[in-house]
């Protein structure tokens, strides 16, 4: 039975489409199935399938492509970041196992010391310090704060040491299928979107296995709460929008819209789902399944 992986790196770059495409066109090893970029978040986020050794030189190959091509200190956005290639994540999708994730985590994120001199983070199922399976905790503070810091045993990388100087660092993780779901609120009332996101967040007694963040979206002149569901089988994508639509009403402001970033299992889905979530767009093809 072949083994299959999905892999979602997120790099840091979002706007310049030439920068992007040559990034994303040094996978080899691996189907490109997802790529979503944000201006605002100046972030790309691709979905990879592949065998373990497939999706493990993909990642390379992909992270060494970016270090060439960007720098960090010059990198602006509004999502958390700690490099040019800021999280790799490895899901287990196809006859696959979490041990078998957490084994090429581990390897890329050596292989990145190794070959790159890049230190990285082993977050989810392939922390080694248990505080490091939040990934929030891994980021805290992004890459300033990082860099300021890197050198507290509490913040030292778990393979190599200190920052890249153009490339900072990595968190390399396993983990089970995450759900990335933008809102759109006809606000540019940047408070509100914080409130809705902390009325939200499982850590501050919200909805289970949610994290959310509010964010200013400058080129749209809105606010947007920005959303990881790590259990969409107890918390589902019509629970987190009803909670958020409250919160909404409560604050006086409408949802616009929502959007998916990268794709979701079958599971996730429901009957009239466009329609109700007011996404943007929903296709085939951000079904996870059907490529499996």
């Amino acid at each position: 039975m072949t083994k299959i992986i999905e892999c979602v790196p997120n790099f840091s770059e979002g706007r310049d489409e030439t920068i992007i495409e040559e990034i994303v066109e040094s996978v080899k090893t691996a189907k490109v199935v997802d790529l979503h970029s944000d201006p605002d978040h100046n972030r790309s986020v691709i979905t990879m399938l592949g065998s373990p050794a497939g999706v493990r030189q993909a990642a390379l190959d992909l992270t060494e492509r970016a270090m060439q091509v960007l720098d960090i200190n010059e990198h602006a956005g509004v999502h958390p970041f700690i490099g040019v290639v800021d999280v790799i994540p490895f899901i287990p999708v196809k006859n696959a196992t979490m041990r078998d994730a957490i084994a090429v985590a581990h390897q890329v994120g050596n292989d990145l010391w190794e070959k790159f001199k890049l230190p990285a983070y082993f977050y989810g199922e392939a922390a080694k310090i248990t505080e490091r399976k939040d990934l929030p905790y891994v980021r805290k503070g992004g890459y300033l704060a990082l860099k300021e810091e890197s050198g507290d045993p509490r913040r030292k990388p778990d393979v190599g040491h200190g920052l890249h100087p153009r490339a900072g660092a990595a968190a390399v993780g396993a983990r089970n299928f995450l759900i990335a779901y933008n809102i759109y609120l006809d606000t540019a009332e940047e408070d509100v979107a914080i409130s809705i996101a902390k009325a939200i967040r499982e850590k501050a007694g919200g909805l289970p296995g949610v994290r959310a963040l509010g964010l200013f979206l400058e080129s749209r002149g809105l606010s947007q709460v920005s959303i990881n569901i790590t259990d969409h089988l107890e918390t589902s994508l019509k629970i987190v929008f009803d909670e958020v639509n409250s919160w909404a009403k409560e604050y006086k402001v409408k949802i616009l819209e929502s959007e998916l970033v990268g794709l979701i299992p079958a599971s996730a889905a429901f009957p009239k789902m466009k329609e109700y979530l007011k996404l943007r767009s929903l296709d085939k093809n951000q079904i996870i399944d059907n490529y499996l």
